[in-house]
């Protein structure tokens, strides 16, 4: 009984730190800056003999 309530604890202090720290990260949805993003393929760099999905 003792480590079914030990582990509901932890279980609990888990989540509750998981939400603690992406609310910290500052997880949300962010618009992508195209004026940051490369411009190439990723089919650029493939080379003859293999496959590529």
């Amino acid at each position: 009984m003792i480590l079914l309530i030990a582990l509901l604890a932890l279980g609990a202090w888990a989540l509750t730190a998981t939400i603690v720290e992406l609310r910290r990260d500052g997880y949300r949805h962010v618009p992508t800056d195209w004026s940051r993003v490369a411009d190439h393929d990723a089919l650029d760099r493939a080379e003859a003999g293999h496959t590529y999905r």
